[in-house]
């Protein structure tokens, strides 16, 4: 299972609680670490909404998982001083969930819909008006003597969150006024995230340590922390009151990351390309074929690390490995 894998930037709630996870999370702009510009162009914003005493246009924010979308949108929230309304595409079923979500806001509420690709059109169509003009359409009865309602809404804040900005509809993108795309982030960046987290956790932490952690956290905090715990636990283990460089270098190689942050399930897409494959163009179909996968994981999950690394490269044949596959793997490249 994708869960499953220390590296994934999926949340998963069996192995880190809630509660640990809410606690790590920065409850304000000068705790929230890197995305500088979006940090520096969001404060304007809600400065400029703040002195004129109204609600902040809706945003859209994008990128991988686990950069901290749901992080910044509470921030959001905290620094205009309203509630956060939570709930995500998947959830909303039907109109009239959509309608009950909108009806129990109050002014200026933020409503933050995580995967808001994934909103149903239907649903959609409901959610423009409310977007616009702050009012809701409704339907009443069926047939000839069904008529249509309209309820006024508060003022409010949608902050739609997705990895899949292109799978937006093109009217639902553009009643977002704010739009900004989060980026990975660099070494330096997640271990001063790990050290700050190790603080929280009250474990102290050298800051090699911290930078041997964040160069194998694949540029996400979400994943940092999660290696941060799993290498507590060995520490914990071995009685050491701190995280050194050589228990954190360890810990993360007993739990089969290297030096790139790629696991088991990685090395083995790679070796299957190189030796299965004898380094020829491979269909997506076939490789998920080789590795017990679907397509839809390899490419959303998988793929987009190893291409950022330079491992993989799409041709309109295939997927190939590149020499720095060959090198990572100990296999002989020939031109």
């Amino acid at each position: 299972m994708i869960e499953d894998r220390v590296v994934s930037p999926e949340y998963d709630e069996e192995k880190d609680s809630p509660e640990t996870e809410i606690n790590l999370r920065p409850k304000s702009f000068s705790e929230y670490i890197g995305q500088e510009k979006v940090k520096e162009n969001m404060r304007i914003y809600i400065a400029s909404a703040l002195s004129r005493n109204e609600q902040l246009d809706h945003v859209l924010l994008y990128g991988p998982p686990g950069l901290g979308k749901t992080t910044l949108a509470g921030i959001i929230s905290s620094e205009m001083g309203v509630n956060m309304k939570v709930t995500s595409g998947p959830a909303i079923e039907k109109p009239g969930d959509l309608a009950a979500i909108l009806t129990n806001l109050e002014e200026n509420d933020l409503l933050f819909i995580d995967e808001i690709h994934r909103l149903k059109r239907s649903i959609e169509e409901v959610l423009y008006p409310a977007l616009e003009d702050f009012n809701l359409d409704i339907m009443i009865g069926k047939g000839p003597s069904a008529r249509s309602i309209r309820i006024d809404l508060p003022k409010f804040t949608l902050v739609g969150a997705t990895t899949k900005a292109g799978s937006l509809s093109g009217p639902l993108r553009d009643r977002f006024g704010i739009i900004h795309r989060l980026s990975m982030y660099n070494e330096k960046e997640l271990a001063t995230i790990i050290e700050r987290s190790a603080s929280i956790l009250e474990i102290e932490i050298d800051n090699d340590a911290a930078l041997e952690i964040g160069s194998r956290s694949r540029g996400t905090p979400r994943i940092a922390n999660r290696l941060l715990k799993r290498v507590r636990d060995f520490a914990t283990i071995s009685q050491s009151t701190s995280i050194t460089y050589e228990i954190a270098k360890d810990a993360l190689n007993k739990l089969e990351i290297d030096e790139y942050g790629l696991d088991d399930i990685d090395r083995k897409l790679l070796i299957t390309m190189i030796e299965k494959f004898e380094g020829r163009p491979v269909g997506l179909e076939a490789m998920a074929a080789a590795i017990g996968e679907d397509k839809e994981t390899i490419e959303d999950v998988y793929e987009p690390y190893l291409m950022q690394k330079g491992f993989i490269n799409r041709t309109p044949r295939g997927r190939i490995a590149t020499r720095i596959a060959y090198e990572h793997m100990g296999v002989k490249y020939n031109e």
